[in-house]
């Protein structure tokens, strides 16, 4: 599938994060359980798959058959950046079969003193056909992507960076300035909790929008209803 039949695919569209890292309820280390949640993704409607590991990528392009938008997440000494941040997972991915490949883009430290422009243009170099998106987590970093060579742009990361706002849900305002501004697809991620949310992003003008813990998260999803009715419990008591 070229990039334009990709693209095309996804605009306007929901994509859906289908991942399970080690200490969470729904990873098992044997075998992963995230291609059945992938299944129920496509079922109802998902234009994409975002999954972690190559294992996921593998096992959910066989299941759905639908682009997979690809990472590892791993944390090396000297990286603050943990989401696809060397070659080898780039390889790692490319091999798996990832039709698009995520990766931080944040202008934080690299253990390998490159800047991520030059990581970017290392990348390019050595796979000239990859697809790759780019988490950020400020409007700097968005167009510094954009400029350095990137594909498609999300805000993956606002709000996980220090120097990005700290808010509930999405940050809209992000979505809007890099949607009006970029000439690549902006992508709307990060803290989309309700169907109201995702709407609201693509509204802002992105190009899609990608829904994880609020779908293929069950721990979140039921600790989010336990924190409301212990709120009511708190008001009743109160009141008593």
């Amino acid at each position: 599938m070229t990039k334009l039949e990709l693209f095309q695919k996804m605009e306007g569209k929901l994509i859906v994060s289908c991942q399970a890292l080690p200490g969470e309820p729904l990873y098992v280390e044997d075998k992963s359980i995230m291609y059945l949640m992938a299944r129920a993704a496509k079922e109802a409607g998902a234009a994409a798959i975002r999954t972690n590991s190559v294992r996921d990528v593998v096992a959910i392009k066989k299941e759905t058959g639908l682009p997979v938008i690809g990472l590892i997440k791993i944390q090396y000494e000297g990286y603050e950046g943990y989401i696809t941040p060397t070659m080898k997972e780039i390889d790692e991915l490319v091999q798996a079969g990832a039709d698009i490949i995520a990766l931080d883009c944040t202008l934080r430290r690299r253990g390998d003193n490159l800047t991520v422009n030059e990581f970017i243009k290392a990348i390019k170099e050595k796979y000239p056909e990859i697809i790759l998106m780019a988490d950020i987590s400020t409007y700097e970093e968005g167009m510094n992507a954009q400029e350095a060579g990137i594909d498609m742009v999300s805000s993956t990361l606002s709000g996980y960076t220090k120097y990005s706002p700290q808010l509930e849900g999405p940050d809209l305002e992000l979505v809007r300035r890099l949607a009006k501004d970029l000439t690549i697809p902006l992508v709307g991620e990060g803290r989309i909790h309700t169907p109201e949310q995702a709407a609201a992003v693509l509204e802002n003008g992105a190009f899609a929008v990608v829904v994880g813990g609020a779908i293929t998260r069950p721990l979140e999803i039921t600790k989010r209803f336990i924190d409301v009715i212990n709120k009511v419990h708190k008001k009743e008591e109160e009141r008593i």
